[in-house]
């Protein structure tokens, strides 16, 4: 079997999404680091949108964090990171889903604010989704278990994941924090940033500071 290609960025949360899945999986792959600012002809020629992660494995080139969870999971069956049940596959399709259309831009919309109406409007639609994952989420699809989905890590939590290794440093730059009633939310996140898959691929609060400083304005920040 060809040995797997992983383009990805450091930075990049959906890369981090990816890196997550291959730790979880002890897929052996070739890490390229790429520098979106100067893109290497390999990349291009992977990833037809330009962005990371983009994956080649087997002659395929697959990109879209999302997408190339599914596929790692069918290719890479062990350790299953998603359900046999095709009722809760579905669900958790799902929360992957409520990932990228709504965490993601709230979370975005707060750090990357560039006026004060802007900055609450991210402020308030960050806010509601955590409590609905705290309401809707772990409270009912957890089942008592430490994970998104119960006893088990799965693709769900590897795909919300990074945005919360990313959320101190929206803390530090916007002093936004999870709500200390989120009892549930807090214990998640410990839960998954115990994991050895997590631990290899993390990153300390001052990396991400540094690289998203630049997306605030000086008013707007807070002391690190």
């Amino acid at each position: 079997m060809t040995k797997l290609r992983l383009f990805s960025a450091k930075a990049c949360p959906f890369a981090h999404r990816t890196r997550l899945v291959l730790q979880e999986k002890a897929i052996d792959a070739e890490l390229i680091e790429v520098d979106l600012q100067n893109k290497p002809r390999a990349f291009v020629d992977a990833s037809l949108y330009g962005k990371v992660p983009a994956i080649e494995h087997e002659g395929r080139r697959i990109w879209e964090s999302a997408i190339i969870g599914e596929y790692l999971e069918e290719v890479f069956p062990d350790p299953a990171l998603l359900p046999r049940d095709p009722g809760k596959r579905a669900l958790a399709r799902i929360w992957i889903d409520y990932a990228n259309t709504r965490l993601v831009p709230a979370f975005t919309q707060l750090l990357r604010a560039e006026t004060p109406e802007r900055e609450a409007e991210g402020r308030k639609a960050l806010g509601e989704v955590l409590a609905f994952i705290e309401r809707e989420a772990l409270a009912g699809s957890s089942g008592g278990g430490p994970y998104w989905l119960g006893a088990d890590v799965s693709l769900v939590d590897l795909s919300f994941y990074p945005w919360f290794e990313r959320l101190p440093a929206v803390d530090r730059l916007r002093g936004f924090t999870i709500p200390a009633g989120l009892t549930r939310l807090r214990a998640w996140i410990e839960a998954v940033q115990a994991r050895d898959a997590v631990r290899a691929t993390s990153n300390p609060v001052d990396f991400y500071v540094e690289r998203y400083a630049k997306f605030v304005k000086p008013a707007a920040a807070t002391a690190a």
